[in-house]
């Protein structure tokens, strides 16, 4: 796809903070780790990664916005504009040395976002979609969500919060029902990734609670663009303000959203 300046912006700068991250990701038993809080690193990689996305999006658009998990929020000049960046979603993955994890970099624009980028640096991977455009994996090919009708063909995806996460015993619940309903789940410990995964036909479903706005912002475009559907785990809630979000392709949505809802 022919994107817009700001997609291949964002492409470029994931690319080049990818390319950091997979240096790193050679030596990852070498990495110098840090403890933010129970099961939440930051690594040298992470803050790096980071800081040549600012210098990248920033330096080709001064006045837009700022929001990151590693350098905080800042107002631009344009109020209307902003980047919302996630340098390393997966961190546990990474430190474990697991090659599933991803750059993700998303532009909001009068608060929807407009234009979402969701690299896999050690899978080469670049999953990306503007709003009306569609969704689309490197080059040149077209995403969309699978064609899976029934929830006992469906594989599903989800976070399994660690245990000082005050959603855990709501997760179980979800679990228990869902599980016995479909072919397979998947806890994959990468947010940006799951909802790329669903983009792409791989998952039918998926759902999380308690996440941030650059976890899911990218990812949430890329599948809608690919014919998810997508909302909040509880009806009407607001996913990216949230941060509970349920994603699926259309036929698997709503008997996933039925159980995930239930009393």
């Amino acid at each position: 796809m022919q994107g817009s300046a700001n997609l291949n912006i964002m492409m470029k700068a994931a690319r080049k903070a990818g390319r950091s991250l997979v240096k790193d990701f050679r030596e990852v038993e070498n990495l110098q780790v840090s403890r933010k809080g129970t099961s939440d690193f930051v690594t040298r990689a992470d803050i790096e990664a980071d800081r040549i996305l600012r210098e990248e999006l920033m330096g080709a658009r001064p006045t837009y916005g700022w929001v990151g998990e590693e350098s905080g929020e800042a107002e631009g000049e344009d109020p209307t504009r902003r980047w919302i960046v996630d340098a390393l979603d997966g961190t546990t993955n990474f430190l474990h040395g697991m090659p599933h994890w991803a750059v993700s970099i998303a532009l909001e624009h009068k608060g929807q976002i407009v234009s979402g980028v969701v690299y896999d640096a050690a899978k080469d991977e670049m999953f990306y979609a503007e709003r009306g455009a569609g969704a689309w994996l490197n080059d040149s090919r077209r995403l969309r969500v699978s064609g899976r009708r029934a929830m006992n063909e469906a594989l599903v995806a989800t976070g399994i919060p660690f245990a000082g996460k005050h959603t855990l015993p709501a997760t179980l619940k979800d679990l228990a029902r869902v599980m016995p309903e479909v072919a397979g789940l998947r806890p994959s410990g990468s947010a940006a990734l799951d909802l790329a995964y669903v983009a792409a036909g791989r998952f039918e479903g998926y759902w999380e609670r308690e996440l941030k706005i650059w976890d899911i912002a990218a990812g949430s475009l890329i599948a809608i663009e690919a014919g998810a559907l997508v909302e909040g785990v509880r009806a009407g809630q607001n996913f990216l303000e949230s941060g509970s979000i349920l994603c699926a392709n259309g036929e698997i949505f709503t008997p996933l959203s039925k159980l995930l809802r239930a009393a």
